[in-house]
């Protein structure tokens, strides 16, 4: 009888997401077993465990996911799980800690697409805001852009000090170069959007980052992407299904990408990050480098 494709997902925190239980089982993984309140030191006997136990056919057919919320995490987590494999026992690794990386990829992928469409520009060099942006998915933002060569200042409500926290852990970890910014009232947004091109928002549901007014004096932007689903938007003037649609606020030329159109495209990387590590004939590892590649050919066909 042929062997069952497994997926063991760890994460440090109290549960799994639904979300990402779901996608697994749709991509077609037969069994999905959660591991909760992992720790770092855990992680060499986890992984062990899982590549020993199927020998060097099972493998292939064994994957682990990596969760939970916080970006720097997860990557000493991929760092431990490769080295506790022992090849030929070596299985392939997911991480995608709160959809951080595959969101940020689907965004960062649609406004980089968006820029090249309406001003035949590149992310490389570009001023780039992320308000709200000390949370995982603004934070894996900010380290595709940064890696894409554009200025990047992450942005917080609580102000300078959590963002400096947020923007040293993300270069540290990743060899982002990202910058800290204060948000933390009105005279302080308005200052970081007189500059900024391209403006992401990324704070919790139902928070407005960027108001029709504060937009006004944004003179220079071009792209701005929102992942606010929740009544009020985001960023004004941005509707759930915007993609690439012109903004009514700011420079006059700017273009907004909704929420659900940045989902639709995550929901893709996603579904093809796992169908990757079921397909492949060798091992795979599989971060935000890998989603947002898989993210651009998916926006490249809209």
């Amino acid at each position: 009888m042929e062997k069952l494709y497994i997926l063991h997902m760890l994460t440090p925190s109290p549960n799994v997401s639904p979300f990402d239980v779901n996608m697994a089982y749709d991509a077609g993984f037969q069994v999905v077993t959660p591991y909760t309140g992992i720790t770092l030191d855990q992680v060499t006997g986890y992984t062990q465990d899982a590549i020993f136990s199927r020998g060097p056919t099972g493998v292939k057919r064994t994957g682990i996911f990596l969760g939970g919320r916080d970006i720097g995490l997860a990557y000493d987590m991929m760092d431990m799980v490769k080295r506790a494999m022992v090849p030929p026992f070596e299985v392939s690794v997911f991480a995608d800690p709160s959809g951080a990386f595959t969101t940020a990829a689907a965004m960062v992928a649609s406004v980089e697409h968006q820029l090249r469409k309406h001003f035949n520009q590149e992310l490389e060099g570009r001023d780039v805001v992320l308000l709200g942006g000390t949370g995982p998915v603004g934070s894996a933002a900010a380290v595709l852009a940064s890696t894409a060569g554009a200025r990047v200042r992450v942005a917080s409500h609580a102000g300078l000090a959590r963002a400096r926290i947020a923007a040293e852990t993300i270069n540290a970890h990743y060899g982002a170069n990202t910058e800290a910014a204060d948000m933390s009232d009105v005279a302080k947004i308005e200052e970081l959007l007189e500059s900024a091109e391209i403006v992401l928002g990324a704070a919790k549901a139902g928070v407005q980052v960027a108001s029709a007014k504060q937009l006004e004096g944004c003179k220079h932007l071009k792209v701005a992407a929102d992942l606010n689903a929740v009544p009020p938007a985001g960023i004004a003037g941005i509707s759930l299904t915007d993609q690439g649609v012109p903004m009514p606020s700011g420079s006059g030329h700017a273009v907004g990408i909704g929420p659900l159109a940045v989902g639709n495209i995550k929901y893709q990387v996603m579904h093809g990050m796992f169908e990757r590590m079921l397909n492949s004939d060798k091992p795979v590892y599989l971060d935000f480098r890998d989603a947002f590649q898989f993210a651009r050919e998916r926006v490249a066909e809209l």
